[in-house]
């Protein structure tokens, strides 16, 4: 692994001649698991740097994974008492299952993944500056840090709420650009940034950095700001967050619609009357019934007749079913 060395050369009769802190020594001893892990986490900032948009619910599930993973270490350090029974792989289970369900929550709710986003968003931008600037001025006193990491968090929270997807192609674009960032700091052999971190807050000098320190460091926005370049004029265009969700919904609504229609009892239907039954010669037109009276009045026909046709219902509208007597009602006369 490469390691930083301080080499003193000191001559017979002088004082110190020369100081080399930044002497790169390349010396390749890995661990096993620390491998494997930092080669995982380098695969996922590649594809989150290039890709994260697209893989919008695995960034949330992972923003949150983040939150929950990481709040379970911190707290045991803060409060040793919580943890003092416990071993070491009780904890990382624990805080392992606490990021899972932190993981799952925000990958449902879409607006707590945006917020933790956010959040971390702002606290990856601020720590990068206050790192830098701590390499030249003293951040005291201790409320400093403090104040802007989380002035800058909360600012990129709303900014995310805001402009959703700009910033979560910034923020996935910036998440996986430090976690390569990380990583070749770990294969190279110097690891030193997060100790930058840790000095930051614990109001300790910071060690300088060397200038392979300062090359390690530069892949961070090299990186992120081809990652936004990338993903806003390539692997993000015309992709929606929202429309998937409101697809999605659609889709739901729609086949509960559909549900609700088979569970619903069908009306019953009213049954027409059956038709008026009518028969030949039900029906007679209107001159033949005026030459029929006529005849009857001129001939006198007998009683018989008379009574028979009295009785006889004429349908003068086929359309309406109006029905008629076949002759007014007349009286009978005996010959």
């Amino acid at each position: 692994m490469a390691v930083t060395s301080l080499n003193i050369n000191q001559e017979p009769g002088a004082g110190l001649v020369e100081v080399n802190i930044c002497m790169l020594e390349i010396n390749i001893k890995y661990e096993i698991i620390s491998s494997v892990v930092c080669s995982v986490c380098l695969s996922f900032g590649l594809i989150f740097t290039f890709f994260g948009y697209r893989c919008f619910k695995m960034v949330m599930f992972f923003s949150g994974f983040m939150f929950g993973a990481t709040t379970i270490p911190l707290l045991y350090h803060k409060e040793p008492v919580l943890g003092a029974h416990l071993g070491s792989e009780t904890k990382a289970g624990i805080g392992l299952a606490v990021g899972v369900l932190c993981g799952l929550m925000t990958m449902l709710v879409s607006t707590m993944g945006l917020l933790l986003s956010g959040l971390q968003l702002g606290s990856l931008l601020s720590l990068a500056i206050l790192v830098v600037i701590g390499q030249f001025h003293s951040l005291t006193p201790a409320w400093v840090p403090l104040a802007v990491v989380l002035a800058a968090s909360i600012s990129a929270a709303l900014f995310t709420l805001k402009w959703q997807k700009l910033f979560t192609i910034i923020y996935t674009s910036v998440f996986g650009a430090s976690a390569v960032m990380l990583c070749v700091d770990y294969l190279v052999g110097t690891f030193t940034l997060p100790d930058q971190v840790y000095d930051v807050f614990c109001q300790v000098a910071p060690s300088p950095l060397c200038w392979f320190n300062w090359a390690i460091a530069g892949i961070w926005p090299v990186m992120g700001l081809m990652g936004v370049l990338v993903q806003w004029g390539f692997t993000a265009k015309g992709v929606s967050h929202t429309d998937a969700a409101y697809k999605k919904h659609k889709k739901h609504v729609k086949k509960h619609r559909y549900k609700e229609l088979r569970r619903r009892p069908q009306p019953h239907r009213r049954r027409r009357p059956p038709p008026l039954k009518r028969y030949a010669g039900d029906v007679l037109a209107p001159s033949y019934l005026q030459s029929l009276q006529e005849r009857q009045v001129e001939t006198g026909s007998s009683s018989s007749s008379v009574g028979a046709v009295r009785h006889t219902l004429i349908d003068f509208d086929f359309e309406t079913g109006s029905m008629v007597p076949l002759t007014a009602a007349s009286p009978v006369y005996t010959v």
